[in-house]
């Protein structure tokens, strides 16, 4: 489908194009953080989390439809093949790429002072780590439709909406089209509660800032954890600034102009710390800002906003090792390498949702038997980066989605 499609058209755009309301009402929040109110901080809480859930509340049947929509809509099964190829080639690239430098970052700042690649881990750690993940794995294949709905379980209902696709792409055409236009329908319905929601965005926006400067207020963060969090802040900033523009422009197209029509999504993501509730706003810029033709957004962002996930692979890795350093373990240049594999898979997996990637790396480092006290110092600091790390995974899957539009314009 060519970029001068019609795209559909949702009113928020329009909304979040004069920032007026965002800009005041982030300038409210900062206000109201450092006046460390209880009643005020708590209100703000509330407020925040409300707006939270609302999102989560469409997140999961947008991802849902969007995806049975576009697939079922698909000529046949080739053309699903070759869209869903190209999404996954270039999701796989950024996100082994962000792994990578993260680990050279971690090795060049050392913040743990350990670091050592002349012993290697126990055997059996590594085995355990391994299969506890291949477990994880073998639990996104769900055993009920409607389990994976219920508990959130993003990445399974995306697993299932792939599945149905294609077995509806095999059913004669007469069948296929009613669905589609069911699906599409359901689709657009989803999509208007949206918008309605995202009016509320200039007052989740206060909330988001108010809880932000209060809690960073009662910060402080010791000589290790100055040189994890820059690390992860550098790996961050390499990845957004450096590579994902490389990327757009060896494909000839604009970084600016596509970070510029991205930014009323990026607003959402950082603010709202969840690629998941950032997804209908970055829908929408890009059709209605970029241009991306309809099929390939409501393809490529809600399976982008399930697996990939540069930033989420770069923390990870550096919390992994970190933790892990710290609790008196070493690793091989093998094993540190295996750990950029690992880091990338497991962010794959990982849920677009606040604090997703604190709790994998958690999980990870619980496989390995690694005391997980440290987290519970790490977890302020991680507060700080979460809302950076989820634009960063929202402009990622802009960028992806942009070249995977030119490529099959």
């Amino acid at each position: 489908m060519a970029r001068s499609e019609k795209a559909i058209r949702f009113p928020f755009i329009q909304f979040l194009g004069s920032g007026t309301l965002i800009l005041v009402a982030a300038a409210l929040g900062i206000v109201c953080g450092l006046l460390d109110i209880a009643a005020i901080y708590s209100v703000a809480e509330a407020v925040g989390e409300l707006f939270i859930r609302l999102l989560k509340l469409v997140s999961t049947p947008i991802i849902f439809f969007s995806v049975l929509s576009t697939l079922t809509g698909m000529a046949n099964l080739h053309d699903a093949g070759v869209l869903g190829g190209r999404v996954i080639r270039y999701t796989l690239l950024t996100t082994i790429i962000a792994a990578t430098i993260a680990l050279l970052l971690f090795l060049l700042i050392n913040p743990t002072g350990q670091v050592d690649l002349s012993t290697s881990i126990a055997a059996a750690e590594l085995t355990e780590s391994h299969s506890g993940y291949w477990q994880y794995v073998i639990e996104i294949i769900p055993t009920s439709f409607i389990t994976p709905f219920l508990e959130g379980q993003v990445i399974s209902v995306l697993f299932i909406a792939l599945v149905l696709s294609l077995a509806i792409l095999n059913l004669p055409i007469h069948r296929r089209e009613r669905l589609q236009m069911l699906f599409e329908d359901l689709f657009a319905a989803i999509m208007k509660l949206t918008a309605g929601f995202l009016k509320l965005l200039p007052l989740a926006v206060w909330a988001f800032v108010t809880t932000f400067i209060e809690s960073l207020a009662r910060e402080s963060v010791g000589s290790h954890l100055l040189l994890y969090f820059t690390c992860i802040l550098l790996a961050n900033v390499v990845q957004a600034v450096v590579i994902l523009p490389l990327l757009l422009a060896s494909k000839g197209i604009s970084p600016v102009q596509t970070f510029q029509g991205m930014a009323p999504a990026l607003t959402v993501a950082f603010f709202s710390k969840s690629s998941s509730a950032a997804l209908p706003a970055a829908m929408d810029a890009a059709q209605t800002r970029l241009g991306i033709s309809s099929r390939v957004a409501r393809f490529s962002f809600p399976l982008c906003t399930t697996i990939n996930m540069n930033a989420c692979a770069g923390f990870i890795l550096i919390t992994v090792l970190f933790v892990s350093m710290l609790s008196g373990m070493t690793f091989t240049v093998a094993e540190l390498a295996a750990w950029v594999v690992i880091s990338s898979i497991a962010a794959v997996g990982n849920a677009g949702v606040p604090m997703g990637c604190f709790l994998l790396a958690s999980t990870l480092l619980a496989t390995m038997n690694v005391p997980l006290e440290l987290m519970g110092v790490i977890l302020p600091v991680y507060a700080l980066v979460d809302m950076l790390e989820s634009a960063i995974n929202v402009w990622s899957d802009a960028c992806v989605t942009s070249i995977v539009d030119k490529e099959t314009a």
